[in-house]
This record gives C-alpha cells, sequence and structure tokens, in this order.
C-alpha cells in the first residue's frame, strides 16, 4: 500500500456537510459524483495529499444508509492506493483477509476499488484503489 489515498465519511446531507467542510478545511469541494452501483452521491476535498471523501446515501438500501441507520454520520472507511487493485485482493486473500469484493470494481473518482471485511481489520472498513487506466 502506497499512501492513505481518502478518507471515506457517512453524511445524511451532502449540501450542509460541504458548507460545513469547506468552512473547515477552507477548500471547495474539487469534485461531486453519483455512484449508481454504491447508491452514494459524493463530494470530495483535497487536503494536502489526501482527500475527504463525503458520502450520502440516494436510497434506503445503499451501504450509506444502512450505515447511517446503525452507526449515525462519522467516518465510514479509510481508503488506501495501491498500484493494482486485483493484484493487491490476491495478495491479501493470499494472506487470509477477507475480502468483500473478490475482483476490483469502478468507484468514484476514476478509481478501481475493492473492500476488505472489516472483521478482518479491527473493525475498521478498509478500501484498497487504483487509477483505472485509461486505454
Amino acid at each position: 500500500m502506497n499512501k492513505i489515498e481518502h478518507i471515506g465519511i457517512a453524511v445524511k446531507d451532502i449540501e450542509q456537510s460541504n458548507a460545513l467542510f469547506s468552512q473547515l478545511l477552507n477548500v471547495q469541494p474539487y469534485k461531486m459524483e453519483i455512484v449508481e452501483s454504491e447508491g452514494v452521491i459524493t463530494s470530495f476535498f483535497m487536503v494536502g495529499e489526501t482527500k475527504i471523501e463525503l458520502l450520502q446515501a440516494t436510497h434506503a438500501e445503499s451501504p450509506i444508509a444502512k450505515f447511517i441507520e446503525k452507526k449515525g454520520e462519522g467516518i465510514h472507511h479509510i481508503a488506501f492506493g495501491v498500484n493494482d487493485t486485483n493484484t493487491e485482493i490476491e495478495r491479501l486473500l493470499g494472506q487470509g483477509f477477507d475480502m468483500i469484493h473478490s475482483a476490483a470494481k469502478p468507484g468514484a473518482d476514476q478509481q478501481s476499488i475493492a473492500f476488505i471485511h472489516p472483521k478482518s481489520t479491527n473493525s475498521v472498513l478498509v478500501e484498497i484503489c487504483s487509477a483505472i487506466k485509461q486505454p
């Protein structure tokens, strides 16, 4: 793993949270994006070399909606940048980690992503991600 790529924060109201984090971080979000496959709208802030990702559910069955219902708003996951998501999945499986995704899938901000099950990582949801290679 190369770096902390981003920290994901589950929020109920992305517009309200954008205003709050813009004031807190003294920067505006550089991107908002809907990720249909995950049922979220995301907003990204750049803080130094690390991103902060705000995630709002787009429907009640979204993993973010379920997270907020169970735990409330707050830190949802930490994402680590890797050279190749699929190669890292293979390495982690070989080390005995339980993966939520057995193959990389497209995520927000042009990233190829996969999640490690929190039962393997002291109850922390860990995402691994790498830039989607353009043809």
